[in-house]
């Protein structure tokens, strides 16, 4: 690669196209049941932290915190498979093979919480995962098994078309451009309905590749920044979000990487829903999880000079979703605005779309 060679923000972007692996699946929880939350205490979810670990070796650890309960029942396939108090930590095995395996914590008080592994585990994807579990500021919780997240489709063997299928997914968001499309089309499973959502549309503003980190990482932060205000980014995420409005169950959004146009997606929709702004930054933190062996072994075959050029673009980091965060309220005075302003989302839509995804 020369320092003359030019590429477009949309190939900065999702730099890592090329990689492929797999990394550790990690979770947390999400309450059980669906509907609106309209006049629902906070106490009715006494549960203030809770997660799910599967293990390489078919175990899950899970934990979670439940302030003034004194049991706690973790129940998975009808059975109680574990139990602990207010606190716990608890490791479950010899349960059978399952797309995904959903695990209800029971209390002795308040509403159950129902917990899966947040990664779905894919032969052609490395970064498809839930995009709810988590708690918002005043205590409901994202329901799990709504919408989901993911980086490329075209890969997609048809073993995973088939557990797609099983999850229900009915619509999927393409938030790439038109020239990444044609290149690697997505394979979906049947009667998916296909969105196309061009967060950076055809004329993105085109850049030099970068020749040092530095200036890699004002690309990316410029670019976060591009996503919140460019005319191509309101539009297509007014599509996304108008479509959530209508019907959550069963959507996806992606790019190529999953973590740049589908991480503003995602943390737009938290941060919609209420969720706090550390886990907002830990969710979009978390690709540099999940992408680990594909980015490490992406690096490994370049030059050492290359490699550190390309790293920020191959990873996620708290200053490049803070840019985004302050693109909002430079452009729009804050986060209430963007939403009705850029996103189109009026007050009728906002109570539809947290009545369906949030419980408690």
């Amino acid at each position: 690669m020369t320092t003359t060679t030019r590429v477009t923000l949309a190939c900065a972007l999702s730099a890592t196209a090329l990689l492929t692996g797999v990394a550790a699946p990690a979770a947390t929880a999400t309450p059980a049941g669906h509907g609106s939350h309209t006049g629902h205490s906070a106490r009715q979810i006494p549960f203030t932290a809770a997660e799910v670990t599967a293990r390489d070796d078919g175990t899950y650890e899970i934990t979670w915190k439940a302030p003034g309960v004194r049991e706690v029942a973790v129940r998975a396939n009808g059975r109680t498979v574990a139990a602990g108090g207010s606190t716990g930590r608890v490791t479950v095995s010899g349960l059978p093979a399952a797309d995904r395996q959903w695990f209800d914590l029971v209390p002795d008080r308040g509403q159950r919480l129902r917990l899966a592994d947040r990664l779905i585990a894919l032969d052609g994807a490395v970064n498809f995962r839930d995009a709810g579990g988590y708690r918002t500021k005043d205590g409901q919780w994202v329901r799990m098994g709504a919408v989901y997240r993911t980086d490329s489709l075209d890969r997609l063997t048809d073993a995973d078309l088939a557990k797609l299928r099983r999850l229900g997914i009915s619509v999927d968001y393409d938030l790439r451009t038109a020239s990444e499309r044609a290149s690697a089309p997505d394979r979906l499973p049947a009667g998916v309905r296909y969105v196309v959502a061009d967060v950076l549309g055809d004329d993105s503003p085109v850049f030099s590749m970068p020749t040092t980190a530095a200036e890699a990482e004002q690309m990316m932060i410029d670019g976060e920044r591009t996503m919140v205000s460019g005319a191509n980014a309101k539009a297509a995420y007014a599509t996304v979000f108008s479509g959530l409005a209508r019907d959550a169950d069963g959507a996806l959004y992606h790019c190529t990487a999953g973590k740049d146009r589908t991480g503003w997606a995602g943390a737009t929709l938290l941060t919609v829903l209420g969720v706090p702004r550390e886990t907002v930054m830990a969710d979009y933190l978390a690709s540099n999880e999940y992408r680990a062996e594909a980015n490490a072994a992406a690096l490994a075959a370049m030059p050492a000079q290359q490699a550190a050029v390309y790293k920020p673009m191959l990873d996620v980091r708290a200053e490049y979703l803070n840019s985004g965060f302050d693109e909002v309220e430079d452009a729009y005075g804050s986060f209430a605005a963007y939403e009705k302003k850029a996103l189109g989302l009026d007050a009728g839509e906002l109570r539809r779309l947290k009545a369906d995804l949030l419980v408690g």
